[in-house]
């Protein structure tokens, strides 16, 4: 199985992928630009982005945020590297190109019901990457976020609660213009991300942190200390990693 993980041990540095998905103008850019302006100065790196003259992602945006975690074999460095993806439909093989090697991932759609079509194209099409890529949806760990709620035209709460009642993925709701539902969205995937990790590489007995510790420190490092369990549950539907 193909996943980005990076283990330095001797370093005691570990650098995890993540990479928003999602149809063409659906927020995946917005919510990059938001979770930059919402974490600590000294926790995040440059927001590196390509755009076209149309203001669309071309390639990729890449915003790595560091922390440091004192665990039982001393300090350990985690580096998280955050990756969207070109919407546009010619862009298809960029789009593979990013996914590979990632160790979650958000599924951005938009919120508006005139591109419920074009969200279920880009879930089909993130499906047919990932089997592209030798893998599968039940073995990438994946949240979705309905973005834009502050918008006119929307699919109702009553609707995305039942469509998320009906999948195993945890669903986020979010303005991420606004800036709303953005942390929660990222804390969703990165809990889940993690805890899909410790499981195949037993990090809590290599790196000496529980999972639930993991996912309050980098919360605390990021800015949100005492958030951590707040913020990754704040979702409908969905269910925990491994069931």
């Amino acid at each position: 199985m193909l996943c980005a993980l990076q283990l330095n041990f001797a370093a005691r540095e570990v650098a995890i992928k993540l990479v928003y998905y999602g149809p063409a103008l659906s927020g995946k850019t917005t919510n990059l630009k938001a979770l930059h302006e919402l974490t600590k100065a000294d926790s995040r790196g440059r927001l590196m982005t390509l755009e076209t003259k149309d203001d669309r992602t071309l390639f990729f945006d890449m915003l790595p945020l560091v922390f440091k975690a004192d665990t039982e074999g001393g300090a350990m460095n985690l580096r998280v590297k955050v990756f969207t993806v070109p919407g546009q439909v010619v862009h298809a093989s960029t789009r593979r190109l990013v996914l590979q090697g990632a160790d979650g991932v958000a599924f951005i759609a938009d919120s508006q019901i005139a591109e419920t079509e074009n969200n279920a194209a880009s879930f089909l099409d993130l499906r047919t990457n990932l089997k592209e890529l030798g893998r599968s949806m039940r073995d990438v760990p994946l949240v979705i976020q309905f973005n834009k709620r502050d918008l006119p035209n929307v699919r109702s709460d009553a609707e995305i609660d039942d469509l998320a009642r009906r999948g195993k993925e945890p669903v986020f709701k979010a303005s991420a213009v606004h800036g709303q539902g953005v942390m929660e969205s990222f804390f969703g995937l990165l809990d889940r991300a993690w805890r899909k990790l410790d499981v195949e590489h037993d990090l809590r007995q290599k790196l000496g942190i529980e999972p639930d510790d993991f996912l309050a420190k980098a919360a605390a490092s990021l800015g949100y200390p005492g958030r951590a369990r707040e913020l990754c549950s704040a979702y409908v539907g969905g269910r925990k990693v491994g069931a």
